[in-house]
């Protein structure tokens, strides 16, 4: 019976060591392939890999969604507004090439004030926030913690409010207890995610297409990688903490918010995030269009004149 228990436990070992170097073999792989294309600076503990283009008067800071990176802006969203803005889309602490000291990093109050450190790093005075799926939570909390820092918000898919459910795309996130969410990153996460790709993508996307060059042009392979299945788990675990009380405290918001959503979106819901945020607030302008989740990269022109009116708003304003 000990001889047998032996065998097991070498085998169970050597599949474990196996899993490891397979998923190490894949981070270098990808790290080589796709070094980062921006800059750093150090917030809070945090070193954020941040890209930035264009000049002027205003600036507008592009914060992304859940397991996403600053590539997520890159089909046009970046380069375009930087034609006549300044623009800066920033790799939320542990996600991309950013890096954070600990896990308390994933709050969303934490984020917010490594948001607003960023803002007085770059000297980006008073940005308009593109928040992204959970980068429009990263937005809300940094207007209410910052006020003096935001001059607006435009939201795309924004998470706003403790979904009813997760999206199938995300169940594996759910992981709670830190030393299996590192064991996991570090063995299944990485097989698993290349295995279903085409499912997850499919829920994330869908209806609309995946981009054939979203692995590079887009970030995506950014994501085969152990350290951002452990951010994406611990940013997702993380909400409950906060977010309910964030929900308390929306009527404090007294700045233009702009809210856009594709109806067929797979990941939230249009009604329990946008429209309830709309009916909550009256300098919410909610537009709904037909589209999915990831508009920034299915949809960059409708994203991008978008974000132009809210810029026009907040002018306005």
């Amino acid at each position: 019976m000990n001889y047998l228990f032996s065998i097991l436990l070498i085998a169970l070992l050597l599949g474990i060591a196996g899993l490891y170097l397979y998923t190490l073999f894949i981070a270098k792989r990808v790290e080589l392939g796709m070094p980062p294309e921006g800059s750093f600076v150090t917030v809070m503990g945090n070193r954020i890999h941040y890209i930035e283009q264009g000049s002027g008067p205003d600036t507008i800071l592009l914060i992304h969604g859940l397991s996403g990176v600053a590539q997520n802006f890159g089909y046009g969203v970046i380069d375009t507004l930087a034609k006549t803005h300044r623009v800066v889309a920033i790799d939320r602490p542990g996600s991309g090439y950013s890096e954070r000291p600990s896990r308390s990093s994933a709050s969303l109050a934490v984020q917010a004030d490594v948001v607003a450190g960023v803002i007085d790093a770059l000297q980006l005075g008073k940005p308009l926030l593109v928040g992204h799926s959970l980068g429009g939570a990263v937005s809300l909390a940094t207007a209410l913690r910052h006020p003096d820092k935001v001059s607006g918000l435009a939201l795309v898919a924004p998470l706003t409010h403790m979904p009813s459910k997760v999206s199938d795309a995300f169940n594996g996130f759910a992981i709670r207890q830190p030393w299996l969410r590192t064991l996991i990153g570090w063995t299944l996460a990485v097989p698993v995610s290349i295995r279903k790709r085409e499912q997850i993508m499919d829920i994330v996307f869908g209806p609309e297409p995946v981009p054939a060059d979203f692995p590079i042009r887009g970030g995506g392979v950014l994501g085969m990688r152990p350290s951002h299945f452990i951010a994406a788990s611990t940013d997702m675990t993380a909400l409950d903490a906060v977010l309910p009380l964030m929900q308390l405290r929306y009527d404090d918001l007294d700045l233009p918010i702009g809210v856009l959503y594709g109806r067929q979106d797979r990941i939230l819901d249009p009604q329990e995030q946008g429209q309830a945020l709309a009916d909550r607030l009256a300098t919410v302008e909610l537009e709904l269009i037909d589209g999915g989740h990831m508009l920034p990269i299915t949809q960059p022109d409708v994203t991008i004149e978008f974000i132009q009116r809210q810029l026009q708003r907040r002018q306005a304003a």
